[in-house]
């Protein structure tokens, strides 16, 4: 049974938002944690919070290269061989 273009499509962003979750779960981790020490200690700094979030998405999509890697070639072959 051939896939119709909406399936393919929902089947891509799926795959996106599997691959993107860790990634962004970690940048919302950092944010939440910064947050908190800039309550408890009353630094209101908006760029604060920016820089350790960056660094902490930037070292898990790092860590997970060789993960987002072969799942991305997965989904590719899956995609052209239907």
């Amino acid at each position: 049974m051939p896939l119709d273009a909406l399936d393919l499509v929902r089947d891509a962003l799926v795959e996106t938002l599997i691959l993107a979750a860790p990634i962004l779960g970690a940048g919302l981790l950092v944010g939440l944690l910064v947050s908190i020490g800039q309550a408890v200690t009353q630094i209101q700094e908006q760029t604060l919070s920016f820089v350790p979030k960056i660094a902490a998405m930037i070292v898990v999509a790092v860590i997970l290269m060789g993960w987002i890697a072969e799942r991305l070639a997965d989904f590719a072959v899956e995609m052209f061989s239907t």
